[in-house]
């Protein structure tokens, strides 16, 4: 708990809904400061301005409402896809990837503006609140945060509307059936928690979805696309030069188009509990897919699988909320430098759901068709080579078999 007299400023990340427009009237009834607002636009689909309406309606004298985009792309999620990044073997870490920015700016923010504090909407049972104050600690280790859900005593959807009606909120009134599901969109992807959700035996509802069409419904003729890369991050869709938001958004919309990118998994929270979410990412299943194709033309065996033995714990750093952690940046340095010949073009054919490669090119390849053909070769192998190149690797599995043998004898 902070002390209350500490705090004069301090910088909220809103989104203009209601959850954080009672936030914005709890901080400044309970701490007596002056809030300053922080809405980012990171591709979330929704118009963000009318967070800014709302806000000056509320009374805030500094607004921020700030276009990230192409650098939550190219700062972010491009060099988590280096990585092929993959939590517990399923999760594209969507939502994870977007924390520590939000972070970031909140911190800077408050720097420019003089505040005191930061504060954020995440609750209490969430891995969020983690990412927030871990990203936020990290880059100014007395920064003061503020969580409201673990200090008011709001603990219902009617205590908040209670609220909202005490203090003359306004609670849009949105027409149709409010969906049941609690969703958090960015340029990666969107996902869905809660309602039928939490009985992870319910089949997601198809009408859910918001991103992809059905795989069933997808068209019945595949879709190529040709992607170019240039040191492992793709600068170009069927030759046209792109900048990272484009590619990522392009990418959403065809994947999305054809059935790919659903998930549905369960996975372990980092404060412990475990949780059901169903995940559109059609973008970054293409992109996963396609990085891991062009590097194995253009990576040795030995940097692969060392990539593919740190990806797990580089994915648990992301989920965890490590972003900014000395650990992560090392693991990057490494990657990045990995990545410097991960150059050429990958061709992708997406079917109903599936995405497939079907082609891939490099100038730095490392593949040479005159080592690996079936055909006669020029002499660049030496097939009498593998003798002896098995006999040593089976020597000691010959001496363990040798002295079994002897045991047997002896019993």
């Amino acid at each position: 708990m902070n002390n209350k007299d500490d705090i004069n400023k301090v910088v909220l990340a809103y989104s203009g809904g209601l959850d954080t427009s009672i936030i914005l009237k709890w901080l400044e009834e309970t701490y007596q400061c002056e809030v300053v607002t922080f809405t980012a636009d990171l591709g979330q689909g929704e118009e963000i301005e009318p967070a800014r309406i709302k806000a000056e309606a509320m009374g805030v004298k500094e607004i921020y409402i700030e276009d990230l985009r192409e650098e939550f792309v190219a700062d972010y999620v491009f060099p988590m896809f280096r990585a092929n990044a993959l939590y517990e073997g399923e999760y594209l870490l969507g939502t994870s990837i977007a924390r520590p920015l939000i972070a970031k700016r909140l911190v800077e923010i408050a720097a420019e503006t003089g505040a005191d504090a930061v504060s954020h909407g995440a609750t209490g049972k969430g891995n969020d609140q983690v990412r927030f104050e871990l990203g936020a600690y990290a880059l100014n280790p007395d920064i003061a945060i503020i969580a409201p859900w673990r200090e008011w005593d709001l603990g219902s959807r009617q205590s908040l509307l209670d609220y909202a009606e005490k203090h003359g909120i306004p609670v849009e009134m949105k027409r149709g059936t409010k969906s049941p599901y609690s969703m958090d969109a960015n340029l990666l992807h969107i996902s869905f928690e809660g309602g039928p959700l939490e009985d992870p035996w319910n089949e997601p509802a198809s009408e859910m979805w918001r991103w992809t069409v059905s795989p069933e419904q997808a068209p019945n003729e595949a879709t190529y696309l040709d992607l170019t890369y240039q040191k492992g991050d793709i600068v170009a869709i069927d030759g046209k030069a792109m900048s990272p938001a484009t590619v990522l958004t392009e990418l959403n919309r065809i994947g999305g188009a054809n059935g790919v990118g659903r998930t549905d998994i369960v996975e372990n929270r980092y404060v412990g509990m475990k949780s059901r979410g169903a995940y559109e990412t059609p973008g970054g299943t293409i992109m996963l897919k396609a990085h891991r194709a062009i590097e194995s033309i253009t990576l040795d065996g030995g940097t692969a699988h060392l990539k593919d033995e740190l990806m797990p714990r580089y994915a648990e750093i992301v989920y965890n909320g490590f972003w900014f952690s000395p650990e992560r940046e090392m693991l990057q340095v490494a990657i990045d430098h990995s990545q410097i010949k991960v150059n050429g073009r990958v061709r992708v054919r997406l079917y109903k759901g599936n995405v497939e490669i079907v082609g891939r090119e490099s100038d730095d390849t490392l593949f040479d068709e005159a080592i690996a053909t079936f055909e006669e070769d020029d002499g660049a192998y030496n097939q009498a080579d593998a003798e002896g190149f098995i006999k040593l690797n089976a020597l000691r599995l010959r001496t363990i078999a040798r002295r079994n043998a002897r045991s047997e004898e002896t019993t």
